[in-house]
């Protein structure tokens, strides 16, 4: 049963896909500070100083009772958030990936349609045919 193990997992196809979720997680984290870190102050900027983290609503009151300024406050309260804000992180997370993920896609269709396959030699019956062929019409 070992030996069955070893040979399924040092398979190509699951080795690969092993690196593909480890270089996913990292990359996960890359687009997490992205959208975080980046991308979303300057929007929350011209939106009037929105930080799209701390936009929630609080559907239970916790002890001490609101107002919470952020959710961890309010969580630590011991209050029942709706967190709309991390959701729309997360969703543009989402879509800059998917947008990542489709650019490489697309990369490594246009590598491999950009390689025509070259000819096939003609076989040497076909080749020594045609020569009889044009030596006959002469």
């Amino acid at each position: 049963m070992f030996e069955e193990f070893k040979t399924f997992a040092m398979r190509g196809n699951v080795v690969d896909m092993a690196v593909g979720v480890i270089i996913g997680a990292a990359f996960g984290k890359i687009v997490d500070s992205l959208v975080k870190d980046l991308i979303m102050p300057p929007i929350g900027l011209l939106l009037g100083r929105v930080d799209f983290t701390n936009l929630f609503l609080v559907l239970k009151e916790g002890v001490p009772a609101a107002p919470y300024l952020t959710v961890e406050a309010a969580q630590k309260a011991g209050a029942v958030t709706f967190n709309y804000g991390i959701f729309i992180n997360t969703c543009i997370g989402f879509v800059i990936v998917a947008f990542a993920v489709f650019m490489l896609i697309r990369g490594i269709n246009r590598l491999q349609a950009a390689k025509p396959a070259a000819p096939a030699p003609t076989p040497e019956e076909i080749v020594l045919l045609r020569e009889i062929r044009d030596s006959v019409k002469k």
